[in-house]
This record gives structure tokens, sequence and C-alpha cells, in this order.
């Protein structure tokens, strides 16, 4: 049986000093108003996060975050202690970075993703009008020579059309792409964006990338609202899902739902996100040399995830 995980994010901000994408949140006058450039979690939080994602088996999809927030000696230390405590490399998505950058955070990063969108230049500049593509295409190149791995993200009902497939099938084999994430547009109150993909359209893409590349690792995006996309999407050729709220949501009844839909897809679902183990929390903190405020960050989040399971 073909194994199938979740992965997550871990995002280090709220806050993007570009903010102009015009489907993102941070886009919306309601955003920026409640979430300044001081929107910036702690260290503690993220760590908490991390320590959680390595017990219950999720893999770090990447790092990621609203750009010009932290210094980028901040997010050095940070990138450094989550592949501590994951004990291996990991992927960041963190804009376009310079080859200086790239070559401090290697000791401790597998894989560089770029947040692309939209593979169609006109619709990129239009969407995006302040994250031309060039330098992130540039950071992905400089990132093959220097023995990264590679990825791209890909929102799926932005206004891209079928045609635009063979543009996207261009783009992975002149990156030499090891993987890709997929993502279902969720409209955002505020923004120009009203409807989301259907399940059709979303895994048309999926079927037609996983065809021309048998070997690509292809992740993709689910909403608590879509969580009847899983069996589909796997069908059609999906490796991993991303972007559930897995603490918020841990032990509902669209968590149970995906674990169901990984099962009716016929693959072995790796992680998980129903049932919390029986994990000593403070001798974690303390394995990885970290105090109590990582704890107490820990807890919370645990509370959250037992009230889904009991409620």
């Amino acid at each position: 049986m073909k194994p199938c995980w979740f992965g997550r994010c871990i995002f280090l901000s709220w806050y993007c000093e570009v903010g102009t994408c015009k489907f993102c949140f941070r886009s919306t006058m309601k955003h920026k108003i409640q979430h300044a450039k001081r929107a910036k979690r702690t260290k503690e939080s993220i760590y908490a996060d991390a320590i959680i994602g390595k017990a219950m088996n999720w893999r770090l999809e990447f790092l990621t975050g609203g750009y010009g927030i932290f210094s980028f000696e901040e997010i050095l230390e940070i990138v450094k202690q989550v592949s501590k405590i994951y004990g291996k490399k990991i992927w960041i998505n963190l804009g376009a970075l310079k080859e200086k950058e790239l070559q401090q955070l290697k000791p401790y990063v597998e894989g560089i993703c770029a947040s692309i969108e939209t593979v169609e230049k006109k619709l990129h500049d239009q969407i995006c009008p302040d994250k031309p593509l060039e330098p992130y295409i540039d950071m992905l190149k400089l990132a093959d020579r220097m023995g990264f791995k590679k990825s791209m993200t890909l929102v799926i009902g932005l206004g891209e059309k079928k045609k635009d497939l063979e543009l996207l099938h261009s783009l992975i084999k002149d990156l030499k792409l090891d993987r890709i994430t997929f993502y279902a547009l969720k409209p955002v109150k505020g923004t120009e964006f009203t409807k989301s993909p259907s399940i059709e359209e979303y895994s048309w893409w999926v079927r037609e990338v996983r065809k021309k590349f048998p070997q690509l690792e292809i992740i993709t995006g689910v909403t608590p609202k879509k969580v009847d996309y899983v069996t589909e999407i796997l069908d059609a050729g999906a490796d991993g899902i991303t972007k559930f709220p897995a603490i918020r949501k841990f032990g509902s009844k669209e968590a149970k739902a995906i674990e169901n839909s990984v099962q009716k897809a016929g693959r072995q679902f790796t992680s998980n996100l129903v049932k919390i183990p029986l994990i000593d929390w403070a001798a974690e903190v303390k394995k990885e040399w970290l105090g109590s405020k990582v704890l107490e960050k820990i807890l919370q989040s645990v509370k959250i995830m037992e009230k889904n399971i009991n409620d």
C-alpha cells in the first residue's frame, strides 16, 4: 500500500512587507490593520510547533511566512533549531534568497521552495504586481547549482488556463524540480476572488503533471471545507496533503474524514491527525535544551487538540 502523509507548514509571521498579491489575505485592509510589522511569532511558539509536528509524524512542508519581518540572522537561528528538532535538514519557503544566505543555510536546509503562484507571466504580473517571477526563477537555478532540492507552489483558481500546462511542464523540467505543491484557491473576503476551483479543475492539474513527471513529488493543499477532495486528488497522483489546520482541527470530524478518505484511496496514512500519543512533553523540551516558554506553548496547543477530540 503506497504511503501518504500530512505536511505542515510552520509560519514565522503574519505580516508581509510585500502584501499586494491580490488573492492573499495579507493584501486586505483588515489584515494590514490587525497585523502590523510587529506581528511575528515568538521563537518559542515556532519551536513548539516543530516538537508537536515531529511527535505526530507530520512532515515539515516548509518554514514560511511574510517577507521582511525577521532579520536573516534570526531566520538562520530558527532554521538551525527546527532542523535540530526534526533531526534532519528541512525545507524553507522564505522569499528570493541570495547566494550568501543560501550558503549559510545549507548545513540545515535540504530544499528551497519558491512561491510561484501562477506560471503565465501576464497573469502573474497582474496577480502579484510587486513579486516578479524572475528573482524566484534565478534563486531556484542557483539552488540547483548549490546542491539543494527545489520546489515551487502553484495556486489553482487564479485565472489560469489549461493551455498554461505546457508552461508549467517547461518550468518543472527547466528548473529540475524535485517536488511541487498545489493549492486550491480559498477566496478571502476583501479580495477580488469569490470562487474556489471545483475538484475536477483542481485534480486535473495534479493528474496531468503526474502523467508527465512520474517521479515528481506532488503535495496538495486541503482546507477543512474541502476534505472531500482528498480521495480524488490522491487518485490523481498526489503523494501527500498539506494546509489543513492540524492543531485547531486535530481530532475533528474533518480530520477523521481525511484519514478515512486516504484509506478509501487505498493509501497508508503515515501521519496522525486524530489521536494524541502519550508523550512527556517536558522531557522533549529538555532534550532540545529549550526553556519553559516552549513547554508552555506546547501545552496550550495540546489543550486545543484534546478539546477537539472530546467535543
